[in-house]
């Protein structure tokens, strides 16, 4: 995202703001998921939600609502545009396996960000 002449385009979000949006974005997957399956029985439906979820946000949208809520976006590590709905998809299944997301580097992309090209950053100051 910053190459050494020029500067990177928003700052990396930190672990704890991404971690609330995770947390409000799985929220809104269970709601959804009990729609069809009861969460406590069948444990994959909020799991398919929260890859679809990211899927369709994400790619080419840039956000999930969760994200939007905690004032993230997550962008291309390489141009900073969307990353497309493929690359959403390959990030949120990755996330659905949570150890990738959980390694990250000195920009705080975690593996499944590297996958997928992306990297997640704050959003200024309105």
């Amino acid at each position: 995202m910053a190459t050494p002449d020029r500067k990177p385009l928003t700052e990396p979000a930190d672990f704890g703001r991404r971690f609330g949006a995770l947390l409000i974005d799985w929220a809104l997957c269970l709601l959804v998921a009990s729609l069809y399956a009861d969460p406590r029985v069948v444990a994959w439906p909020p799991v398919v939600v929260l890859i679809l979820v990211n899927a369709f946000f994400i790619g080419p949208f840039g956000q999930t609502p969760g994200m939007a809520l905690a004032r993230l976006r997550c962008v291309s590590f390489a141009d900073g545009g969307a990353i497309g709905i493929a690359k959403g998809l390959l990030r949120g299944f990755l996330l659905a396996l949570l150890i990738p997301a959980i390694i990250m580097d000195g920009d705080r992309r975690g593996l499944h960000d590297r996958a997928a090209g992306s990297i997640v950053v704050k959003l200024p100051k309105a």
